[in-house]
């Protein structure tokens, strides 16, 4: 690989710049997972969090000397980044602190129900979840956890992260999406927000990826809006064009191509020694502080089309990227965007406006 990049590079002076750039930059990121809770303030439809019984299946450790020693011993086994979920994270602000004061980059996943402080989390990045768009992501996710129905679910997150550059919509397309991606994506953008795609999965269902290679209108809107807002949609075409369809032209997305499982969990030692990168250090760590769960989600790797898990799968595969000087640009642009949506990152908008 070394000999085909310096091949392509030959004359491409700023194209190497970037590509030293930002594999100097992702070498700096060792990321895990940590489950802060098990507790939700509510209940989306198809969760494979309390689908598949996660909150059940192990305790939550409530002392905050417990979380504080535990991201001290994580931080000394080379993790510099906690990508924190739960349940719904910002219900322990003080368990968000432990991570806060022993790794430099932090990003918490929440439902926007509840604003994250800025005294002391300033450099926090802050993942929104958003399903469907429109009137979908109410019905898709505004249920209690006794079931009786919530409403108004985005514009509370709206509210929440007006004008806040820590925050970013990962905004979950589905089958029915179509219709509401613009108009979406545009109150992000007068929000003061960007945005990038995930794919829902219905979890439970009989075929939760039942357009198994992708919705092409679903496709061709998004990539239509991504075109129309550009600084407020950091997905790029060929990131959109993998998580919709679940494939490139050099591979298809699965168990045996996902780098983002967990090193420690016993059933992948074949899958680590199938030649295809995994991430360097990364479990996701459930909230007993003990048991590493299988991946970075719900292990059922048949109806998982996940945003992060995907763009790592393209982001450790430039070796497929070698073709021509045109493919190696597309490797860089999709690299760079995803780090743009972290304010911690010299990538995001902040860092970039800071520039002297």
């Amino acid at each position: 690989m070394k000999e085909r990049l310096l091949e392509l590079l030959q004359g491409q002076t700023e194209l190497a710049a970037r590509l030293a750039a930002v594999r100097d930059w992702s070498r700096k990121v060792r990321t895990t997972e940590y489950h802060l809770t098990n507790a939700c303030n509510i209940r989306c439809k198809g969760c494979w969090f309390f689908e598949y019984d996660f909150d059940r299946t192990t305790s939550e450790v409530t002392s905050l000397h417990e979380w504080k020693d535990f991201a001290a011993k994580e931080a000394e086994r080379g993790i510099t980044s906690a990508l924190i979920v739960g349940g719904e994270p910002l219900l322990f602000p003080k368990r968000i602190e432990s991570f806060v004061s022993n790794m430099p980059f932090v990003t918490v996943s929440s439902n926007g129900l509840q604003a994250l402080p800025k005294e002391g989390f300033e450099d926090v990045n802050v993942a929104l979840t958003l399903f469907g768009g429109g009137p979908l992501d109410d019905q898709i996710r505004g249920h209690h956890p006794n079931g009786s129905r919530l409403e108004g679910l985005f514009e509370t997150a709206l509210a929440n992260y007006r004008g806040d550059d820590r925050a970013i919509f990962i905004f979950a397309l589905s089958d029915d999406s179509a219709q509401h991606i613009e108009s979406t994506v545009r109150r992000i953008e007068d929000n003061g927000n960007q945005v990038t795609f995930n794919y829902y999965s219905d979890y439970g269902s009989d075929d939760p990826l039942h357009a198994a290679h992708g919705n092409l209108a679903l496709l061709e809107e998004a990539l239509r809006v991504r075109e129309k807002y550009p600084d407020t949609v950091r997905s790029t075409d060929y990131y959109i064009r993998a998580l919709v369809t679940g494939r490139t032209e050099w591979g298809e997305f699965g168990y045996d191509v996902c780098p983002s499982i967990s090193i420690d969990h016993p059933a992948h030692e074949a899958r680590r020694k199938n030649g295809n990168p995994t991430l360097p250090l990364f479990n996701a760590w459930a909230a007993d502080l003990e048991t590493v769960n299988f991946c970075c989600t719900s292990g059922h790797c048949e109806s998982c089309r996940d945003s992060q898990a995907v763009q790592s799968w393209l982001m450790m595969s430039l070796s497929h990227f070698l073709s021509s000087v045109d493919s190696l640009e597309a490797w860089l642009d999709l690299s760079e965007s995803y780090w743009s949506q972290f304010v911690w990152s010299p990538y995001h908008r902040r860092a970039i406006a800071n520039r002297p």
